[in-house]
């Protein structure tokens, strides 16, 4: 398969992007993410300019080129995924959802590339939050009574972690069994 490069990779932005996300699918890395926390940051330099924004950091890592794990870039959330977010966190007080970026820590969120996105009038495309939020699969644990088919089936402790949760504990007691 041939490796191509987006027009956009010349200027590498240290935020997300469309160029990123499209990155992400060639790689078939999911675009689901949990934010970790949204900073306020004053006068920082996005895209060229320099403003104050909100940035979604996220817990999540992806390997690069080579190999080694990085941090997936933080997210300028605009006014639009701002308030998308903001109804993914009701709070008692706010049943509609918080607007303080102080309660969206642990938020998860799917992003995709809305080709639609304007940029001073001209259609640019853009990242945009699903205002459906992802529901987290809940995973079967993985126990011992797994062991003997998991072996059969080759199954590497990265396979069995995307359909099973698998403590510590029970991943040293796998690795023993097919030791």
């Amino acid at each position: 398969m041939e490796t191509k490069t987006h027009y956009r990779n010349i200027a590498k932005s240290d935020h997300l992007g469309v160029a990123d996300l499209e990155d992400f699918n060639e790689k078939n890395i999911p675009l689901v993410f949990t934010i970790k926390e949204v900073k306020q940051e004053l006068k920082v330099k996005v895209a060229g300019r320099t403003g104050d924004f909100n940035i979604a950091y996220f817990i999540q890592n992806i390997i690069d080129e080579k190999g080694q794990k990085v941090n997936v870039k933080p997210l300028v959330l605009n006014v639009t995924n701002a308030k998308i977010v903001s109804t993914f966190n009701p709070t008692k007080e706010n049943p509609k959802g918080s607007p303080f970026v102080e309660d969206w820590s642990n938020t998860k969120i799917q992003l995709y590339i809305d080709p639609n996105v304007k940029m001073k009038g001209e259609v640019v495309g853009g990242v945009r939050i699903n205002p459906m939020q992802p529901k987290e699969a809940i995973k079967k644990p993985f126990t011992e009574a797994n062991f003997e088919p998991a072996k059969k089936a080759n199954a590497t402790i990265e396979m069995i972690k995307k359909s099973y949760s698998l403590t510590p504990e029970m991943e040293e007691k796998y690795l023993e069994y097919v030791a």
